[in-house]
């Protein structure tokens, strides 16, 4: 399908939303839902920032433009996922700027969830390949406030692989720890030519 085809939003009573392109249903999403996962132990501020140098990212292709971790953006929120020493996990120290907050200074849900997205496929992908994968389903849940203005650390960890089905999980914590927001990642590997 191509980027300009027009989509039409169907909204239905419960909270559920419809994205169609013609008849066909491109994606939908539902208000209320739980997500999951169990979240592995924290990790500090600091073990954040050391991991976050082994984000593997390049500075050019497929991932340099992105809005979450793009190297090559100066907008990027700079969530750069990288191996968590000893751990099963990657993770980044983040801190939300001004403009992703509303007037209460809350960073606003679509940026949580931005953050929440990039990581799952660091977490999934941590040796050498970096092999094409889409997001086929994204389920989270914002439980706390986050703010404008202070530290965070986004951690993300694998979960199963299915055959070219993979999952993972995400989390944004508090400095202390505490978790505020979590999701739940599908990716698809396209099948080989």
């Amino acid at each position: 399908m191509p980027l300009d085809s027009p989509l039409d939003v169907v909204r239905e009573e419960e909270g559920s939303v419809h994205l169609l392109c013609g008849e066909a249903l491109i994606a939908e999403a539902h208000s209320r839902t739980e997500v999951q996962v169990e979240v592995p132990a924290p990790v500090s501020p600091r073990e954040a920032r050391v991991a976050a140098t082994r984000y593997r990212g390049p500075a050019e292709g497929i991932f340099s433009r992105c809005f979450v971790c793009g190297r090559a953006r100066e907008d990027a929120f700079g969530v750069f996922a990288g191996t968590v020493e000893g751990r099963q996990l990657v993770a980044s120290p983040w801190t939300p700027p001004s403009w992703t907050g509303d007037a209460a200074g809350r960073v606003r849900p679509e940026f949580v969830w931005a953050v929440l997205d990039c990581p799952t496929y660091f977490a999934l992908y941590t040796g050498e390949a970096s092999p094409q994968s889409v997001l086929g389903r994204f389920t989270a849940c914002v439980d706390a406030q986050i703010a404008v203005g202070e530290e965070y650390v986004v951690i993300a960890w694998p979960i199963e692989v299915d055959g070219r089905k993979r999952h993972a999980g995400s989390a944004v914590l508090s400095a202390d720890g505490a978790t505020l927001a979590v999701a739940r990642a599908l990716l698809i590997e396209p099948r080989a030519e």
